[in-house]
Parts: C-alpha cells; sequence; structure tokens
C-alpha cells in the first residue's frame, strides 16, 4: 500500500484547474485563465514524471491506493499502476499541456471576446476522467469515470470548433449516442460481474479479486462481449467507428487530440486489462474475429482515408487503421504483439497530435481544413511544413521514429500468429505511406494557393508546443529500451494469467559438409 497519494493527486490537481479556469475573473484580453489551466497540466505532468523516476520496472501493480467506497456494491476507490497504466497516464499529462499551448488562441472570438477558461477547463476535466481511469483497480470505479469522460468531451465536440454550430451539435450528438449505447452494453456485464462474485460469496469489483473468479464458460464469454463491445466502439474498430471522422471534422484539433490520442486509447487499454486481465478463456475465444475485425481495420481505415479532402477527417481515418494495429498486437497473443501493441498506444497518441495540431496551425490561417484550398504551403512556412512533414512520416512509420518500432513489434507478432495475419497487416503501412505523401503533396508542394500568399509561418509559441512530441518521437525511436523496460513486465504478467506463451522458435534442419 503506498503512503502518499500519488495517484489521486494527478488526477486532482487537473480536475481543481478545471474548476479554476472558468471561475478566475478575467478582463477582456486577460490570458489568465489560460494561464492557470497551463500551470495545472504541467503539475500534473511532473507529478507523472515523478511517478514515474520512482516507478520499479518489474514491480507489478505500484502506488497503490485502497479504500472502502460503496461496501453495499463491493465498490472500493481503488488506484494503481503498472507499465502498460503508466504509459497511458504519461501520455495523457504530455498531451495536455502541448494542446493547451497549441489551442492558445482557439477559443477567442473575432470581437476580443474569450471563452477560453470553459473551454480548458473542459480539458482538464476529460484529463483527470482519463487518468482516474487509466489508474483504476476496481470495476465500479472505472465505469464511473468511463461514463463521466462522455460530458467534457460532448461540450468540446459541441460548443467550440470552426465549422458551424448545427454540424458540430450533429457531432457531438452522434458521439455520445455511440458512446452511451457502449456504456450501457459494458453495465450490464458491470452487474453481472457482482452477481457472479455474490454468488461465490464476496461481492467485490476489485479487479484482483474477479480475476480469481471460477466462472462458468458461457457466463464468461457473455462478460466479456459486454466489455469488448464497449471498448470497439471507444477504440473505435469496424464497424462500430463511424463517429470517428464526423468528430475529428467538427471539433477542434486540439479537441480531436484528446479524443482520439487519450480516450480512446481506453478502448485498447480496457481490452488488454479487462478483456485479457479477467476474462483470459473468453478472449481466447474471441481472437478469430477479433483478429479479422483488426485487420479489416488496418486495410479499411487507410483505403479510406486515401482522397480524402478534409484534413481532419483524414487524420481521423488513419487512426481506424491504427487502432487495428493495437488491437491485433493485442490478440495475437504473443509477448512481441502486447509489448508493441502497447508502444503504440504512446506513439501513435504522438504521432497523431502532432498532425492534427499542425492542421490546426494551418486552418487558423486559411479559415478551411479542405487539403484543395491548399498548396505551395512550404514556400511561405517551410518550419511549419517540416513539423508536418515529421509528424506524417512518424504516421507512416518511418524507421528512425518511435512509431516504427511498435508497428515492427505489432508486425512481428502477427506473423508469429499466422503468416497470413502478418501479411495483410503489412499492406497498411504501403496505404499509410499514400495518404501521408498525398495529403503532403497537396497541402505543401506545388503551386501556391492564392490564399496562402499571405501565410506567416509558426511562432515560438506553436514550435514550442510541437518540440516536446517531436522529441519523444526521435528518442524512443532511436533508444525505445526504456519504455519497453516499463512495459515487457506488464505484457508477461498478462500472458501467464491469459496461459499463452510465446512459441519457440522453428529451425529447419542443418546440413552438414559431411553429409552431402
Amino acid at each position: 500500500m503506498n503512503e502518499f497519494p500519488w495517484l489521486t493527486l494527478i488526477a486532482l490537481v487537473p480536475l481543481l484547474g478545471a474548476i479554476a479556469a472558468p471561475l478566475v475573473p478575467a478582463r477582456p484580453g486577460s490570458e489568465l485563465p489560460k494561464q492557470v489551466a497551463l500551470a495545472a497540466s504541467l503539475v500534473a505532468l511532473a507529478l507523472s514524471v515523478v511517478v514515474a523516476v520512482k516507478y520499479v520496472a518489474d514491480g507489478g501493480m505500484q502506488f497503490v491506493e485502497l479504500h472502502e467506497w460503496i461496501p453495499a456494491f463491493g465498490a472500493h476507490y481503488a488506484l494503481g499502476v503498472d507499465g502498460i497504466g503508466l504509459t497511458l497516464v504519461l501520455l495523457t499529462t504530455l498531451l495536455v499541456p502541448v494542446v493547451i499551448l497549441a489551442s492558445w488562441n482557439d477559443a477567442d472570438a473575432e470581437d476580443g471576446t474569450s471563452r477560453a477558461g470553459s473551454f480548458f477547463g473542459w480539458m482538464l476535466a476529460m484529463q483527470a476522467m482519463a487518468l482516474v481511469v487509466f489508474m483504476a483497480q476496481d470495476v465500479f470505479l472505472f465505469y464511473v469515470a468511463f461514463e463521466a469522460t462522455l460530458i467534457p468531451a460532448y461540450f468540446l465536440i459541441g460548443h467550440y470548433g470552426h465549422v458551424e454550430q448545427a454540424q458540430r451539435a450533429r457531432a457531438a450528438v452522434k458521439f455520445l449516442l455511440y458512446m452511451l449505447a457502449g456504456g450501457l452494453v459494458m453495465l450490464a456485464s458491470v452487474v453481472g460481474l457482482y452477481a457472479v462474485s455474490a454468488d461465490a460469496g464476496h461481492p467485490t469489483y476489485l479487479i484482483a479479486e474477479l480475476a480469481t473468479l471460477d466462472l462458468d464458460q458461457n457466463v464468461g464469454r457473455w462478460l466479456f462481449l459486454g466489455f469488448f463491445i464497449a471498448f470497439a466502439i471507444k477504440a473505435p474498430l469496424f464497424p462500430v467507428h463511424t463517429w470517428l471522422p464526423d468528430t475529428t471534422a467538427a471539433a477542434t484539433p486540439g479537441t480531436s487530440v484528446l479524443l482520439i490520442c487519450v480516450l480512446d486509447k481506453i478502448g485498447t487499454y480496457g481490452m488488454l486489462r479487462f478483456c485479457l486481465g479477467m476474462f483470459p478463456e473468453a478472449s481466447q475465444w474471441a481472437t478469430p474475429v477479433v483478429i479479422t475485425l483488426a485487420v479489416i481495420s488496418i486495410i479499411y481505415g487507410a483505403l479510406l482515408a486515401i482522397g480524402q479532402d478534409d484534413m481532419l477527417r483524414l487524420i481521423g481515418l488513419t487512426s481506424l487503421s491504427h487502432f487495428g494495429f493495437i488491437v491485433l498486437g493485442i490478440f495475437v497473443m504473443n509477448s512481441q504483439g502486447m509489448s508493441g501493441a502497447t508502444f503504440y498506444m504512446f506513439n501513435h497518441g504522438v504521432a497523431t497530435a502532432i498532425l492534427f495540431l499542425v492542421a490546426g496551425y494551418l486552418i487558423r490561417r486559411r479559415g478551411s481544413a479542405l487539403i484543395s484550398d491548399h498548396g505551395g504551403v512550404e514556400k511561405k512556412a517551410p518550419i511549419l511544413a517540416g513539423l508536418f512533414l515529421i509528424g506524417g512520416l512518424g504516421t507512416l512509420g518511418l524507421p528512425g521514429l518511435s512509431p516504427f518500432v511498435s508497428e515492427f513489434l505489432v508486425l512481428v507478432g502477427g506473423f508469429a500468429h499466422h503468416w497470413v495475419v502478418g501479411a495483410f497487416a503489412v499492406t497498411g503501412i504501403v496505404l499509410a505511406a499514400i495518404y501521408v505523401l498525398w495529403m503532403y503533396q497537396k497541402v505543401m508542394t506545388g503551386p501556391t494557393h492564392p490564399q496562402v500568399e499571405s501565410f506567416t509561418d509558426v511562432g515560438p509559441r506553436e514550435i514550442g508546443a510541437i518540440a516536446p512530441l517531436v522529441l519523444v518521437m526521435v528518442l524512443l525511436g532511436f533508444y525505445p529500451q526504456p519504455m519497453l523496460d516499463v512495459i515487457n513486465p506488464a505484457v508477461e504478467s498478462t500472458m501467464q494469467y491469459v496461459g499463452v506463451t510465446d512459441a519457440p522458435p522453428t529451425v529447419g534442419p542443418v546440413e552438414m559438409e559431411g553429409e552431402r
């Protein structure tokens, strides 16, 4: 048991910032609400770095906090992190200050008024709930935080953005309906877990205790499906992904970063923590179908992205393809795939955040997200074009950048599972090169569009927001071992619980010189 509540503090700081930012008295033109929000996010980042430094790589679940919450339900306030949870906590606390800096003026109106306090307040509230999700060690607490993330997400999508209010409202409602549908399905399994644990004589929602239950095969499979469907919608996975492109096209780029790079990781994290961690038999039973859906997502998402004219919609659809890789890595049931999938969650968040935020810089200058409304930007804003290219190269998995490492591990895991799976997954890399380079060529090269002539290059604040992500992507691209040292023990523990091991390498007979 941890004596100092590090994890509670990491989630509490942005929650307090979410309350303070809208309430800070600010005169017209004052940036105090923005500064309060940024300070809260930086403190949360500093606390997560402290936890990462104190974390023992092979020490299992750490910084555990356990308190009774609702005894009648067997619910506890239980927090803890292993290598998988810590990776996503670091991703969340890294991205929020970056998004705040990059979206500094996104809530400012042309008449000088600003809704920055509420805008960044909702972002910090979403961050706080997402952190609880990644740290929760009680299913009921996880479910409450899982659903609570929808409130700030709904307001961020519906109330802020570069498109008309009606389009934002439709996207927000569609997002909410999909997520609520998934949440209701999961709720049935949450209630089912309580009933099963009560029948066993000890009603509980603690993950560690639920994992020890001897579930009937059919019961385990039905409970698994409730969780998996909710996580597949959240991730998203084909065919429950259609909320994704509408949402990214309507929301601000900063909001899209938090939705796609943080909230959607709840889906793939949940598959690792809950589907594999509580229903190992059902997870193996569902593996063929899940892998098929993952491969379809990889190819289908990439094909949809090719030729899209809306930059934000295109980037959103690339994430459908990338989440296919992550789900594939989880369900191939080997250490390379699972480690690659966990690392992929982090790297996808970093690379996709760069693309979304630089697209936001373009939209702010041009007033349009359409690729056809741009052209020749690199002549007027070479640094902006360079940042966009780096994000794109990370997205397509260029060697030397961290997404390549995770993508390679997932593909190794895919081929180890079955060569057909690996062969189909590889096509996603080829298609990624097509949609990334096509978008860069149309936006950044060629004749300069008349409306681009007045473009100015990115300033110090805009560069400063993106620079940490570029630095992380390069450092982990050349030296990923520190992150993998944290992830691998947690993956090995998950594999032991599921009851799977890596297949030994097969070597054909060696023909000796004298035997010829």
